[in-house]
């Protein structure tokens, strides 16, 4: 077909150089954010990227996942046989058909069981959009996008079709009767094209041209749509932490320096990458609770603001002005509402899902601390929060001298270096919080049943500031924290137990960032290892709890993945496994009280915990049990709101502790 090339030849250089064009122009915006090192570990980045990008390990998790792997690998495959056209088309002698014929039959043989496999996946997908659309494909700002989903999808089918129609028509002429047998589907294709006779010629020129302009098309808009990450994907997967999402980066606090997040080029190169790369596949929509409970928070939308706002602002930064459009302001696209900024319980459920690795949670969090540190505009009931945490170091203002009240006249130890294994880190709620009061025994007196080791700070413990740093305090949390790194340094705390899993984030995860490398474990950890060992013997008090359900705190689990110690001495001490709640584990709905919400009313939508306590009434449980202060708070609160108060509510050192009773 040399006949192609001098209109093919113009069309498909103005459609690369468009495309070139584009692609640098969004590309470029990138250079524009805060530079951060994504570069290390390069090993490791590329078994993380050969796992989320090419083997589609999160996409396959979903039941329609399969759909899109095919979709994903049909591209990848079928790239060789585009190319091939765009290259013949210009340069009528460059085919594959000069490779060794072996290779150029196989080669057929694929590229005509890929085409029909993409065809099948696309029509299941256009049916899918059509008739069972999931509820998160769509969000506010971005159903517009359904339209070019829809495009691209018709994009794919044509292609197929005209690659068919083609190759059919080429066969049914008597071209390359070798190839014929290694093309089953394009041979079926050439019975039906056969009654056209005379007319084949011109039915090759038809579907040869509907796959030139088509295959220029797509290549014309691919920089310039959502499917853009068809390109920057792969590379995002390559650039993702390479840690859990379980810590923020610190801030300088130093004159002339910035506090947060307030105007896009704020941001990372890579929080700027990630809008490029976002697939709006809805996921981290479907995954948020806030969203899920009808509150203003959809984590794609967050995304997708920051990478409307760079483009819409490119201009003004490039010259060096302030931009025009605001980062956090009214509801608009482009802008993220503060509403929709405090609705994050940091779960990292988003992060969870996320198929191409995007970080939409620690975004979330950067603009918290430019509101709170720069702006100082945070929702009324902070202000109490902040000024206790800064005055008397807890959140409930409570005089330092009560925190030693929680023990009465069990006899307890201070923590002193040399003679005491275990600092066991209290907390605030541990302390003060009178439901917490119980568990904090309840863990005292399985510490004393193993012949632990441990002591306590007293009146000298303050709060680890988990709820500070992830409101966007930095400021007090850095002071806080800076605090408490230098109390363990002088007290030669070595090893921690800690009861409530933002504790454990906080003394494990974040002081590191102070210098502060500390053996911490949560008290299920302990007490599953104990159990093991033998230095625990249980009786048959716990098995009076009836059925049990346990609830997987989001900081224990998402951010410190410990599923399955609390499981286990459930287990031991129930005599059988806890009941799981339909999303467990990884997929652990939030109980609301995260991110700091422990401390914020739910002015709109429904209320997070009411949504996971109807879930787990569907267990039919008698018991509830949790490993987490505030998810004991959030569970007691909503199972009397639904009118079960008879369903209990028991922490992991309770149920033990209740076994180490012999059965009356």
């Amino acid at each position: 077909m040399t006949s192609h090339t001098t209109l093919f030849a113009p069309l498909l250089i103005a459609s690369v150089a468009f495309f070139c064009f584009s692609l640098y122009r969004r590309l470029a915006l990138v250079r524009l954010g805060q530079p951060e090192d994504r570069f290390d570990h390069p090993g490791r980045r590329l078994q993380e990227m050969l796992r989320y990008a090419f083997a589609q390990l999160r996409v396959v998790q979903r039941p329609f996942g399969l759909n899109h792997f095919v979709i994903f690998w049909s591209f990848m495959i079928l790239a060789l046989a585009n190319a091939e056209f765009l290259v013949n088309g210009v340069i009528p002698q460059a085919s594959l058909a000069a490779l060794p014929e072996g290779v150029h039959h196989l080669l057929l043989l694929a590229f005509d069981f890929v085409s029909i496999f993409a065809l099948v996946a696309v029509c299941f997908s256009l049916a899918r959009r059509l008739f069972f659309k999931p509820d998160y494909l769509d969000s506010r700002y971005v159903k517009a996008r359904s339209l070019e989903g829809f495009l691209i999808l018709l994009f794919i089918a044509l292609l197929m079709v005209a690659y068919f129609g083609m190759h059919g028509a080429l066969l049914a002429m008597g071209e390359d009767p070798g190839a014929a047998p290694f093309m089953p589907v394009s041979r079926f294709t050439a019975s039906l094209l056969a009654p056209f006779g005379n007319q084949l010629p011109g039915v090759a020129e038809l579907f040869w041209w509907i796959h030139a302009l088509v295959l220029c098309a797509f290549i014309c808009l691919l920089p310039r749509s959502k499917h853009m990450h068809i390109i920057t994907a792969i590379p995002n997967c390559y650039f993702g932490s390479l840690e859990q999402p379980n810590t923020q980066p610190r801030e300088r606090f130093e004159k002339g320096e910035t506090f947060g997040v307030g105007q896009v080029d704020g941001f990372t190169w890579k929080d700027l990458f990630d809008g490029f790369s976002c697939t709006e596949c809805g996921r981290c929509q479907d995954a948020c609770p806030a969203n899920n409970t009808g509150k203003p928070l959809n984590p794609r939308q967050i995304v997708h603001a920051i990478k409307m706002n760079l483009m819409e602002n490119a201009d003004d930064l490039a010259a060096g002005k302030k931009p025009h459009l605001p980062l956090i302001g009214a509801e608009g696209e482009g802008t993220n509402t503060e509403d929709a900024i405090w609705s994050c319980t940091t779960c990292g459920a988003c992060m969870e899902v996320c198929p191409v690795l995007i970080e939409q949670m620690p975004k979330i969090v950067k603009m918290r601390r430019h509101l709170v540190e720069t702006e100082a505009r945070f929702p009324e009931e902070l202000l109490n929060l902040f000024e206790n945490m800064e005055q008397r170091s807890n959140p409930w203002g409570i005089a330092p001298s009560e925190r030693t009240k929680w023990h009465g006249p069990m006899d307890v130890q201070r923590f002193e270096a040399g003679q005491t294994e275990y600092l066991l880190y209290v907390g605030c709620a541990g302390s003060f919080d009178s439901r917490t009061k119980h568990v904090t025994v309840a863990l005292a007196t399985v510490l004393n049943a193993a012949g632990i080791s441990w002591g306590i700070l007293g009146k000298d413990e303050k709060c680890c500031g988990d709820s500070l740093r992830r409101l966007g305090n930095e400021y007090l949390f850095d002071k806080m924290a800076k605090e408490n790194a230098a109390l363990f340094t002088e007290r030669g705390v070595k090893k921690v137990i800690v009861l409530c899993p933002h504790c454990l984030n906080t003394l494990k995860n974040d002081y590191r960032q102070y210098g502060l490398d500390l053996e911490v474990v949560h008290h299920s950890e302990l007490i599953e290892s104990l159990l093991e060992a033998g230095r625990i013997k249980l009786h048959d008090g716990a098995k009076e709890l009836g059925k049990v359900a346990y609830h997987d705190p989001c900081y224990l689990g998402r951010h410190n993945k410990v599923y399955d110690a609390p499981r286990a001495v459930v287990a031991a001490a129930t005599g059988k496994a806890p009941a799981e709640m339909e999303r467990n584990r990884d997929n652990s709905f939030c109980c609301g009280a995260g991110g700091g919400r422990m401390w914020m009313e739910e002015h709109q939508g429904d209320r997070v915990n009411h949504h996971r306590v109807d879930e787990t009434l569907k267990q039919s449980p008698d018991t509830v049990c949790v490993a987490c202060p505030y998810c004991m708070t959030m569970f007691e609160d909503g199972l009397k709101d639904r009118g079960k108060p008879e369903v209990r509510v028991r922490d992991i050192a309770e149920i033990v502790a209740e076994g180490l009773r012999p059965k009356a």
